[in-house]
């Protein structure tokens, strides 16, 4: 077996229990919306509110996994397993300083933070409900980002799909009870999704202290350590800050269009984050891989690695982009029984399956530079996209009243076509960055 047929194996074998950890969350994740949805729009629309919300309150410490991974694949690299396992349980303590005052802070600004949105009374209404009940599993979402990113690190992709399949399964099934069976509204979705993640967090964290004893790692937090886990996430995140402040942005312009433009937004938003945690399979792939490539001085097989996973990257992405677009009519019957938020989602999907490829390309050679510890770096391009950005999508919440006469659907789709621009502007910059050698720094650590 050559070189190049060994590389194709690590990645699929990293990359293949991802995908399908990955495509289950959201998976998961579109049966809840689907769920909410039969509710009626006014419960859509207000899950997309706190949805936004919540998701941005955790995905501010996504470098709990990113930042993670990286420190542990280095440490694997090296050969250094006792101090990956140490460095792994270094996050997963961070996780739980910063999810507890986290999960306070979101409860007890629910209703400022929902109306920022502008939205109408009904639906701010059902998005604080469902903010101020969701809250509480924050702090099981911080816990699973770093005990799932310690174990990616360890090169361990398998053990996270379990996790996922038994904790989004179980999401499931406690919607369907609290909601449907139970009769508790949107009120039953959120506390179904606060028992998911606090048991999928358990379950992980059982395993990656098993790990620990085995080789003898030290289990309490130790205070320099953890800070310097600490700082290292910071330029995490920064970017992830640039990020989800562009995503909500987003959500705000959407909300300005109007209840059945951001119901279809939500649905859309929630889609096209399913596109994105597929494609993201490869992006895991190539966080573990660089990570570990470069923590043994492999700087040719890092490179190798990022060439195969580039290019498989923009072929999934175009592969699943084409599907998204021929279910462009049938998916928003799975999630509404409105014809206009049916209508206007139908384009937003035209939309996101159009620039598949795009986002293909844009998540593995980001995935890539997560690896190799380029946090700084990433944290200044996202800032300038976000900075590029926002001038566009400000003109389409200026153009809402010459919008509003050309119905829903045109509308939901011109503001999909701006977010798009922001991919593009991100492909600009990381294209730029992956193509020098600044980002090809070998070692333990960065």
């Amino acid at each position: 077996m050559d070189k190049g047929d060994r590389q194709a194996r690590q990645i699929l074998a990293l990359a293949v229990p991802a995908f399908l950890a990955l495509v289950a969350e959201p998976l998961f994740l579109l049966a809840d919306t689907a769920i909410v949805g039969h509710l009626g729009t006014p419960q859509l629309a207000g899950l997309g509110v706190a949805g936004a919300i919540l998701v941005t309150a955790a995905g501010l410490f996504v470098f709990l996994a990113y930042g993670t991974t990286s420190i542990v694949a280095r440490q694997v690299g090296a050969g250094h397993q006792r101090a990956a396992l140490a460095s792994g349980l270094d996050g997963v303590w961070l996780a739980l300083l910063l999810g507890v005052p986290t999960a306070a802070g979101v409860a007890l600004a629910a209703e400022p933070l929902c109306a920022v949105f502008g939205a109408s009374a009904d639906v701010l209404a059902h998005a604080v409900t469902y903010l101020r009940i969701s809250s509480a599993g924050v702090p099981g979402m911080l816990v699973a980002l770093a005990a799932t990113g310690a174990l990616r690190g360890l090169q361990d992709t398998r053990t996270p799909l379990v996790a996922s399949i038994g904790g989004f399964g179980g999401n499931v099934v406690l919607n369907l009870w609290f909601v449907l069976g139970l009769g508790w509204g949107i009120a039953g979705s959120a506390w179904g999704t606060v028992a998911a993640q606090t048991a999928m967090a358990a379950g992980l964290v059982v395993v990656v202290v098993r790990r620990a004893v085995g080789l003898r790692a030290p289990l309490r937090p130790e205070p320099g350590r953890v800070l310097r886990a600490a700082v290292t996430g910071v330029p995490l995140l920064v970017r992830t800050v640039a990020l989800r402040a562009i995503l909500l942005v987003t959500t705000w312009v959407a909300a300005g269009l109007g209840d059945v433009p951001l119901a279809a937004h939500q649905v859309a938003s929630t889609i096209w984050t399913f596109q994105a945690f597929a494609l993201d399979a490869l992006a895991i792939a190539a966080q573990a891989l660089t990570g570990k490539a470069l923590g043994a001085g492999d700087v040719a097989g890092a490179r190798s690695a990022t060439s195969t996973m580039v290019r498989w990257g923009g072929w999934s992405g175009l592969v699943l982009g084409l599907l998204l677009a021929s279910l462009h009519r049938v998916l928003p019957v799975l999630f509404t029984t409105d014809p206009a938020v049916r209508d206007a989602l139908a384009v937003a999907l035209l939309v996101v399956g159009a620039t598949g490829w795009l986002s293909g390309l844009v998540f593995v050679v980001d995935g890539v530079l997560i690896g190799a510890g380029d946090g700084r770096w990433l944290a200044g391009a996202m800032a300038a996209t976000f900075a590029l950005y926002l001038p566009l999508v400000l003109l389409v919440h200026a153009g809402t009243e010459r919008l509003e006469p050309l119905g829903d659907p045109l509308a939901v789709g011109v503001l999909w076509v701006v977010f798009m621009a922001f991919m593009a502007i991100r492909w600009g910059f990381l294209r730029h960055r992956v193509r020098g050698d600044a980002w090809l720094v070998t070692g333990a650590g960065r």
